[in-house]
């Protein structure tokens, strides 16, 4: 019989030779669990998505997510697995089952990297359906396009400032990086409609304090934060803030939120003592609601103004960006919409800073819009959601409670069967086909759908249906290289650059 001492000898020799043979042993039943006997493990998908949520989070880190899930669809059918836990669905018709009123579908833990205002959710990334809805009337009426309008010398101030800029280097005949300026005038636009003033990204013809550089690195490592698993978001934020663009992209988001809530503060100061005057901007009407709505308080405000800080422009900016950039590779379709825009304004029909309601007036430019919205969506990721307790048959499969289910606007607007055999060109007339172009409204998805639609959306179609006819009436554009495609990267904002052109005086 062994001694204590000898078994104690055999335990230190043995043990490390255990773990040696335990892990691949682990390993390779993991990987056969995840492969052959997960409820997903029929789903077609990249062999190491089944395995890790690292997979996603790399391409999300690469920006190419839009393209790859294209790909992956075209290949593989309507559905694909793209994570252990997670498919991405790219049939149309799915869209009212996960996003529609009432669905039962929720917000999946993606969200919460996106917080502006933490601990307080804001519209974004609260989860709680009954929450949401209840906060989301508070607000509702502030979003119309109706009271949006109101405020609409607001985008016309900023208008005024960009078009003679633009302007000045029409004379010059130098190059101009169209992208970046038409940020620019979006961050104005939301400083005028929130605070009543310009930030100064178009009077200084700079990127204000950087801010634009840094929400850059910010949004990025968010993205990849959401589809990782919570344990690996510990990891990411431990050791991410080493990196230094993201580093001055934390500083840059808390310099954001401490600037949304002294504005806050002081304009609140202002409406106590008697000395608030001139027009009422968002943030007026935003402290207006503390009188009457029980429940609406002051964080609540500071959680609105820090969301349009922080994502007002770059939805906007992505999608006249589009707009323009698809119209000069188009020049037929170009060429269509500016003798629209100059046979209204001869007549009569546009004023001299054009009012959205005569825009909406102009069908090709209405046409051009929504195909740019189709083409390029702002947002190129799936917007996840949990399947109900229950579970759900989406496009012909069963999915348990709890698996996560998403549709990329980037991918169901590329769906032939809705949007034609022509569906990855830009083709405004396909807008101005009767019927038909009403039931592709129907499964257009770059504000979202249902309950969740974008809140900012009125503001970022006022601006559109206003500056873009407005520069094309002004100005005959052209890319510098007509040939050269831009630069994309798709870290769930889906921005653009290389957008170099010159302008000419019409």
């Amino acid at each position: 019989m062994l001694s204590s001492a000898a078994l104690e000898r055999l335990a230190l020799y043995t043990s490390p030779y255990i773990a040696l043979y335990a892990l691949p042993i682990i390993c390779c039943a993991w990987v056969a669990y995840m492969r052959l006997f997960h409820p997903l493990a029929g789903i077609p998908g990249p062999f190491w998505a089944s395995l890790s949520r690292t997979w996603l989070a790399f391409h999300v880190y690469r920006g190419h997510i839009d393209t790859l899930q294209r790909d992956l669809h075209d290949k593989l059918g309507d559905i694909v697995r793209i994570a252990p836990d997670e498919v991405s669905i790219s049939d149309p018709e799915a869209i009212k089952i996960i996003y529609g009123i009432k669905s039962g579908f929720v917000k999946t833990d993606f969200y919460d990297e996106f917080q502006a205002m933490k601990p307080h959710r804001d519209h974004f990334s609260r989860r709680d359906e009954k929450v949401h809805a209840d906060r989301r009337r508070y607000v509702n009426n502030l979003y119309s396009m109706t009271t949006i309008l109101e405020s609409e010398q607001c985008i016309d101030s900023c208008s005024e400032v960009f078009l003679p800029k633009m302007a000045k280097h029409a004379d010059q005949c130098t190059v101009v990086d169209l992208g970046e300026w038409i940020q620019w005038y979006t961050f104005d636009v939301i400083g005028e409609l929130f605070f009543g003033e310009r930030f100064g990204f178009l009077d200084g013809e700079h990127d204000y304090e950087n801010t634009i550089q840094h929400l850059d690195s910010l949004f990025p490592a968010a993205a990849i934060g959401g589809v990782l698993p919570v344990y690996a978001r510990r990891v990411l934020q431990l050791f991410g803030p080493l990196a230094p663009s993201i580093r001055a992209g934390i500083t840059c988001f808390e310099n954001i939120r401490k600037r949304a809530a002294a504005a806050v503060q002081g304009r609140l100061a202002e409406v106590e003592a008697g000395n608030r005057g001139g027009r009422a901007d968002m943030l007026d009407k935003l402290i207006s609601l503390l009188q009457v709505k029980p429940g609406w308080v002051v964080m609540d405000i500071n959680s609105e103004v820090c969301s349009a800080l922080l994502a007002g422009s770059d939805t906007t900016a992505i999608a006249i960006r589009a707009v323009l950039y698809y119209l000069m590779k188009t020049p037929a379709a170009m060429e269509t919409l500016v003798d629209e825009i100059l046979a209204a304004s001869a007549s009569g029909k546009l004023s001299p800073s054009i009012r959205y309601a005569e825009a909406i007036e102009l069908p090709y430019l209405v046409a051009c819009i929504k195909e740019g919205l189709r083409i390029h969506p702002s947002v190129g990721m799936s917007l996840p959601r949990h399947v109900p307790p229950g579970g759900a048959t989406i496009s012909g499969r069963f999915f348990p409670g709890g698996t996560r289910v998403g549709i990329n606007a980037a991918v169901v607007h590329f769906d032939k069967n809705v949007f034609g055999d022509d569906a990855l060109q830009f083709v405004p007339e396909r807008w101005l086909q009767g019927e038909a172009s009403v039931k592709m409204e129907r499964y257009l998805f770059h504000f979202g759908q249902g309950a969740r639609t974008c809140l900012g959306k009125n503001i970022s179609l006022a601006e559109m249906y206003k500056i873009i006819p407005q520069f094309l009436r002004q100005f005959r554009v052209e890319l510098v290289q007509p040939d050269k495609e831009w630069h994309t990267h798709d870290a769930f904002f889906n921005k653009q650059e290389g957008i170099l052109v010159r302008l000419y005086k019409r």
